[in-house]
């Protein structure tokens, strides 16, 4: 039964949220038609450019391959509970001050996977922010100026500079 609706709670920017969805929907597709929360992209919906990536559990994952259903008791987190008391959060602000954003569109996977890596290694070298960040395809850049948000960011969350 291609059609059948289940009720779900899901936590999601720490808010439980109660649905009726289709049991084939992905996260992506909840987030963004049913939440409306249109901060996550849809890119290729093949699990291949991280511009749907949220972060599961503190990991980050793309969302437009993991069917909703599957989420219950995990904790997600969108680009849009990143934020600081309705502010950028010192990552937003970091990818802003570096210029790391041209046409924007890649910017909330780009943020989420690094905010997962800063968790995991909060003083990563270059190479380990390319590694942290190979499943974010962006197509403006060298990826240059992602890198060094990236490293002003992990400067910043340490409380060097402001």
């Amino acid at each position: 039964m291609d059609n059948e609706i289940l009720f779900v709670e899901l936590n999601i920017n720490g808010e439980l949220k109660y649905l009726h969805i289709n049991k084939k929907w992905t996260l992506l597709h909840v987030l963004r038609e049913v939440l409306n929360m249109t901060g996550t992209k849809y890119g290729c919906g093949t699990n291949d450019c991280g511009a749907c990536r949220v972060l599961i559990n503190g990991e980050a994952k793309n969302s437009c391959v993991i069917p909703a259903k599957n989420l219950e008791g995990k904790e997600i987190i969108t680009i849009e509970g990143l934020q600081d008391n309705g502010s950028l959060n010192t990552i937003q602000k970091s990818f802003v001050d570096a210029g790391a954003i041209q046409c924007g569109f890649c910017t909330p996977g780009m943020i989420i996977s690094t905010s997962a890596l800063l968790k995991k290694n909060p003083r990563p070298s270059e190479n380990e922010i390319r590694e942290g960040l190979k499943d974010n395809l962006c197509r403006c850049t060298g990826y240059v100026k992602i890198v060094e948000a990236v490293k002003l960011s992990s400067v910043r969350l340490e409380g060097s500079i402001g």
